[in-house]
């Protein structure tokens, strides 16, 4: 009896396969090394007027408590940075959303092509931003192609160094760019939709339009839930697209993010203490927006 209740400790520390243990080490050594850490030294950053120096040299990095996330909540350029973010959702999310999913719904039927279609659709995310960035300049500029082709409808509209138009184009740009990553969740997400749902609704009588809400969409909830989760928390990191498309959130910080600007204190600036407020401060709204989505779109 005792050599029972000693063993079960174990038991339940192990499981019935210890093996498992071994190779699950590994990973949690690594997001430990990648995740853990970082996430506790950039709390103990944000703490303190923490800035980057020459290496060997003596600095003083004193305790100043919330200091650094007041400053960061009152900054004007970080209140900017975060309309910028929320605008760029507003044209991205619900636009990924339903692009991927009616895209995704055409690509599980059954036409010809439909495999250079899916590949096409998959290409933009799987090349580098640089060189898609370049076709979009050339195409977007002043003499670009887009201007040559409306011609006198849209005289020089400068689309990327428009303080109105900077972010939209950001939005657009990156939608278009993810786009094939969403239309591969939606379309595994479809091979789990009961096909005798469809024979109903055939039966009933149901157009395509009718079954594709009536059916598609709600045998998909979860994965647009996912998503949305995803989308937002591209949009909450957004850095490569304005650094590329608009130097660096021109036009006078139209389309200056975040992410970026976290880059223009930590790295360009040498503080460090007020990126790492600025990262935690991010953390927290993007994990609150991802819970109330979660609370809203799964409460059944």
């Amino acid at each position: 009896m005792g050599a029972a209740a000693l063993k079960r400790p174990r038991g339940k520390l192990l499981g019935r396969h210890p093996l498992g243990i071994a190779f699950v080490t590994p990973y949690v050594i690594f997001l430990a090394a990648i995740f853990a850490y970082p996430l506790g030294f950039s709390v103990y950053m944000a703490l303190h007027d923490y800035f980057f120096a020459a290496p060997g040299a003596t600095v003083d990095r004193p305790w100043v408590g919330f200091q650094n996330y007041v400053d960061v909540i009152q900054d004007p350029t970080f209140q900017r940075s975060l309309f910028n973010v929320f605008e760029f959702m507003i044209i991205n999310v619900p636009a990924t959303v339903f692009l991927s999913l009616v895209l995704a719904y055409a690509l599980n039927s059954k036409m010809r092509g439909l495999s250079f279609f899916r590949g096409a659709y998959y290409a933009p995310y799987v090349t580098a931003s640089v060189a898609i960035v370049t076709v979009w300049l050339f195409m977007f500029g002043e003499t670009g192609l887009v201007n040559t082709v409306l011609g006198s409808l849209a005289p020089d509209p400068s689309w990327l160094i428009n303080r109105y138009w900077a972010m939209p184009m950001i939005a657009v740009f990156v939608t278009w760019k993810q786009l094939g990553f969403f239309i591969l969740l939606y379309l595994a997400a479809l091979q789990n939709v009961p096909k005798e749902r469809y024979e109903a609704a055939d039966v009933d009588g149901a157009s395509t339009v009718q079954k594709f809400w009536s059916v598609t969409v709600p045998g998909v909830r979860p994965a647009t839930t996912l998503v949305i989760i995803l989308a937002t928390i591209t949009g909450m990191n957004l850095f490569t697209e304005p650094y590329l498309l608009t130097n660096g959130g021109g036009p006078n910080g139209a389309s200056v993010t975040p992410v970026f600007y976290m880059y223009q204190k930590g790295v360009e600036q040498g503080q460090a203490g007020y990126a790492a407020a600025i990262g935690m401060i991010l953390l927290v709204i993007t994990l609150g927006i991802a819970l109330v989505q979660r609370r809203v779109l799964e409460r059944d």
